[in-house]
């Protein structure tokens, strides 16, 4: 329905969370290279609960090969840098959400292509930024929201 991607991932345990997220809304992971561990990580796997089974992991080379394998409808990165809230977007099934790493954010390059398609979660002045799993959690549940959750069991 949704695609997530992490965008260079750098902490495991981060990446074990949103794992066990996308199994349990049904969403596919893209994990961009070069990846900050090694997917065997013990941390990777105790945060996913071996949840592997459950959700489809893919692993791109490079953004632009992520882009040619999938072909998203959209494609929404998310950031600080960004204008538009992303509740002022209407999410639709088979967009792409894009994520950068926890410790520098997206690269400026590929924001800048993106444009009107940044966006960013509200906070208060002077904060820095939510945990990388949370963010995805909270922008992954309102555009599966706005598709009337399809697929949930209730």
């Amino acid at each position: 329905m949704f695609h997530i991607v992490l965008f260079e991932p750098e902490i495991p345990a981060n990446t074990g969370n949103i794992i066990r997220l996308c199994a349990n809304a049904g969403m596919t992971l893209h994990l961009i290279k070069p990846l900050g561990f090694d997917l065997e990580d013990k941390k990777l796997r105790r945060a996913g609960l071996d949840y592997h089974e459950w959700v489809s992991v893919q692993l791109h080379e490079s953004y632009a090969d992520f882009v040619q394998k999938t072909q998203p409808k959209r494609i929404f990165a998310l950031s600080t840098k960004g204008q538009k809230k992303y509740t002022d977007v209407r999410f639709e099934s088979g967009d792409a959400l894009v994520f950068g790493p926890e410790t520098r954010g997206l690269p400026v390059n590929l924001l800048e292509t993106m444009g009107e398609n940044t966006l960013f979660l509200p906070m208060q002045a002077n904060s820095r930024s939510l945990n990388l799993s949370n963010t995805v959690a909270v922008v992954l549940y309102e555009a599966w929201r706005q598709t009337g959750f399809l697929g949930a069991m209730r």
